[in-house]
Formats: C-alpha cells, sequence, structure tokens
C-alpha cells in the first residue's frame, strides 16, 4: 500500500463521559478529544442520552405503526422527490471558481470546491446492507452512477462505517475505475477494512486531526459527532465516526455526517470556531424518529437548524432523507419540518434548503 504523510496537530455511543479537562462554557477554546473504553470508542463529551439496546429496537419494529407511508405508484414518487440524472460528465465540472454540490441521495453528494473534486459517503447501490439482498431498499435511485462521475476525481471522505454511508460495491466499483489516483479519508480504525478492499491511499483521521493535500492546497479536518459505528457483530465502536471540515484559500465545506446534537456541550460550535464560518454545509434532517431511539445519533430538523447555526454556516442542504425507509417519519416531513424550524429562528429562508436529488448548486 502507498503510504500517505498525515499532518497531525495533537487537539483534541453508547457511554456518556465527560473529558476532565473541558469545561461546560462553550466558548471554552478547549476542543472535546475522541476518547477508547476497552478498546472501543464512546462519547467524550456530556450527553443527556445513552442508546437503546435489542430488545427495545426490535419491540419498536414489531409494535409500533409506521408512518413513512410511501406511494404506491412510481409516478407519485416521481412526482414529490424528482431525480435528475447527468450522463454527460462533462455536466458536473464547475468551470468558475466557487463551490459546486450535487446531492446524489441520503448523505451522499459530489462537491467540487475550485480545482478539487470529491464525494462524501457514496453508495450507489440499491440497498444498504451486508450484500445486495439484504437492507433497506432505494425507493429514489442514486442521481450519480461511478461511470457517471469525471474522471479527474481527488478524493472520497467517509464519515462512519455504517452501510448507508460505507458500501461494500460502491467501493469495489470506484476502486477498480480510480485506483490509487483517488486519496480516501476516514475515521480511525477503518483502515484495515479499506486495505481488505485493496484500496490504497488511506488516511485515517483522529478528531481535530488536519491533512494537508498538497496536490490541490487543500485543507482537510476530521470533526467530532455524536454518532456510533459497526458493520459486524463484534466491532461495535471499534471504529471512529465524525464530519469534515475541508477548505482552501477561499472557500470552506463542512459535511456533518450522521449525529445527535449534544445539549450540554456543543461540539458543533467548537467546530464553527475553529473551522468557520462555511461557506457551506450538508447536515442532516431525516431518519430522527421515533424520537427515543433516534435522539441519541441523529438529529431532527429542529436541531439541524441549531448546527447550520452553531457552525457558522451560510448556506446549508438538507441530507440524509428522500431515499431510504430508515425510521417512522413521513418520508416528506423533514423538508417541511425544516421550512418550519428555519422560520422560527427567523432566518433567510434561502439559508438551509433542500434539493432534489441530482440537483446542482452552485456557490461563487
Amino acid at each position: 500500500m502507498m503510504k500517505v504523510h498525515v499532518q497531525i496537530i495533537v487537539i483534541g455511543i453508547f457511554h456518556a463521559l465527560v473529558d476532565p479537562t473541558l469545561t461546560t462554557n462553550e466558548t471554552s477554546i478547549e476542543l472535546i478529544k475522541s476518547r477508547m473504553d476497552d478498546g472501543r470508542y464512546v462519547n467524550s463529551f456530556n450527553s443527556q442520552y445513552g442508546m437503546p439496546g435489542w430488545l427495545a429496537i426490535l419491540k419498536w419494529k414489531i409494535t409500533m405503526r409506521s408512518n413513512v407511508k410511501l406511494p404506491d405508484k412510481a409516478e407519485e414518487l416521481d412526482r414529490l422527490l424528482p431525480v435528475i440524472h447527468h450522463k454527460n460528465r462533462e455536466d458536473l465540472y464547475l468551470t468558475t471558481p466557487g463551490i459546486r454540490y450535487i446531492w446524489i441521495g441520503h448523505a451522499s453528494c459530489f462537491v467540487q470546491m475550485n480545482n478539487f473534486r470529491f464525494l462524501v459517503d457514496p453508495v450507489f447501490s440499491e440497498r444498504c446492507g451486508m450484500n445486495s439482498c439484504v437492507g433497506p431498499k432505494r425507493y429514489r435511485p442514486a442521481a450519480l452512477t461511478v461511470t457517471d462521475l469525471p474522471n479527474d476525481l481527488d478524493a472520497v471522505f467517509i464519515s462512519h462505517n455504517h452501510y448507508d454511508h460505507l458500501d461494500y460495491a460502491s467501493v469495489k466499483d470506484l476502486n477498480n475505475r480510480y485506483g490509487a489516483r483517488l486519496t480516501w479519508f476516514c475515521g480511525k480504525g477503518n483502515r484495515e477494512w479499506f486495505s481488505s478492499m485493496n484500496v490504497a491511499n488511506v488516511v485515517e483521521l483522529d478528531w481535530w486531526e488536519e491533512y494537508h493535500f498538497s496536490n490541490k492546497n487543500v485543507n482537510i479536518a476530521f470533526c467530532p459527532a455524536q454518532h456510533w459505528s459497526r458493520r459486524g457483530i463484534f466491532d461495535t465502536n471499534k471504529s471512529l465516526w465524525g464530519g469534515f471540515a475541508i477548505w482552501d484559500a477561499t472557500h470552506k465545506f463542512y459535511h456533518a455526517g450522521d449525529t445527535g446534537y449534544t445539549h450540554n456541550i456543543s461540539i458543533f460550535r467548537q467546530i464553527g470556531q475553529k473551522y468557520g464560518p462555511f461557506d457551506l454545509s450538508a447536515i442532516p434532517i431525516g431518519a430522527y424518529e421515533p424520537r427515543w431511539i433516534m435522539e441519541g445519533q441523529h438529529v431532527s430538523p429542529d436541531e439541524a437548524v441549531l448546527i447550520h447555526m452553531d457552525v457558522q454556516s451560510n448556506k446549508s442542504v438538507g441530507i440524509h432523507w428522500g431515499t431510504w425507509a430508515m425510521s417512522n417519519e413521513y418520508f416528506m416531513e423533514p423538508p417541511k419540518k425544516l421550512i418550519q424550524a428555519v422560520q422560527r429562528h427567523e432566518l433567510d429562508p434561502t439559508s438551509f434548503i433542500v434539493l432534489k436529488h441530482g440537483e446542482i448548486l452552485d456557490l461563487p
């Protein structure tokens, strides 16, 4: 495997722990650090809730009535959630300085920031699961495929190893097409999995660790989030989860990954203080019901707006919805609740929006 040199800045979910060096003052410069307990990552900030057990989740699945209400007819889905496809690779290129963002679906996106082109959490498969026969099935297709992507893709960012964010077939297809031309960024503990896929150029990062992508003069930082990780039976929380701040001399982009909202100590305010303000952020708004299960791991649209303000985002796009039925809210509820939350906080209604699958958003 090709060695990747990482510049590390040493500053720096199932248990709620507090770093003894951290104060409860949100303006503190002391940054939340990742922490392990018996070889597994845990929350290292003061959380008011833990994660539900398997029996509670099973009870929800068996006894609770679903509110998702997906239409039976494809025409109705096409009307409510149209998908814009881009078969001409040249259509993806931004030819002027700025940021181009395309929502592929769920947490997957294609981004061009000036001359730096990358994917975040790319999943192109029909199902998100251990194989092609297991896991939720897409009710909206991916707006891009591996063959649709430009030839000069630079990097792929993986927020964590859950199947709806890290997909075996998608990684295999990307690796077959691009090989060592791609640099892959992930949280600590994930390198071994990529090595098993014969993926070269893997950069593992801890929270607040930074990497300078010298070829494009771009900086990357792995940022904290409240979530968890697992791909098998015995690997719960053995790899780290988080989001990414990505910036160059003129623009800044943030992808929050999967996260709950930390009410006692805002890790997102720390992200905003250190790396903001951001020109554009991708923040999850879906998969939040029922709250007694999802609160610790997925934000609601109201909490997504808090993140938007905490990280000092000038414009945000709502992600993590409209693709797989993974929770209990009505499938078109997230954007409606997002609009209401933006209004409650008296924000510019264009400051936090949703896009159609495949829609292009350009920022100068």
